[in-house]
């Protein structure tokens, strides 16, 4: 006698279903599919590949009136921070939180992460208050009358051609 399930075609797996595959191989294929799926997601690395600000470099990223003195600004477009922690002193750092990859959304007297509280130095980018550990990521810029530059080469710390 034959169960309401066979009857009415309901169970997929036999050689009388419309799909013509069995149980097995689609659980099989779907695994094999989220596997697939994982591998390509591990694939790429927040280590890997230029940084937000990179496409920045060798161009203007504030003018020396928009930083206040004992402050700062974020420019969102490359998630960079530029700082005055002195009158003249201008200070740049990555505006990624070393805390959860947040971006810091304010700067005050301190340069502040809103996800999770983090407070990091406007002069050092070091962390005042946690919960991060490490400080920002220091930048290299140049003032050129008004204008603040992101340098070209983050390793000597110099604009291109100046």
């Amino acid at each position: 006698m034959k169960t309401v399930a066979e009857r009415s075609g309901a169970m997929c797996g036999g050689l009388d279903c419309a799909c013509r595959i069995s149980r097995r191989r689609l659980i099989g294929a779907a695994g094999a599919a989220g596997a697939a799926a994982l591998g390509a997601a591990a694939c790429g690395s927040p280590d890997e590949g230029p940084e937000p600000h990179d496409a920045l470099r060798g161009t203007v990223v504030a003018q020396t009136s928009d930083i206040p003195v004992g402050g700062g600004s974020v420019v969102t477009d490359g998630k960079l921070v530029v700082t005055q922690p002195e009158e003249g002193d201008f200070k740049a750092f990555s505006a990624v939180c070393t805390h959860a990859g947040c971006t810091v959304q304010e700067v005050e007297t301190t340069v502040n992460c809103l996800c999770h509280g983090s407070e990091f130095d406007i002069a050092t980018g070091e962390v005042r208050s946690g919960p991060a550990n490490r400080p920002l990521e220091e930048l290299s810029v140049t003032v050129d009358g008004t204008d603040i530059v992101l340098d070209d080469d983050p390793a000597t710390g110099g604009a291109a051609g100046a």
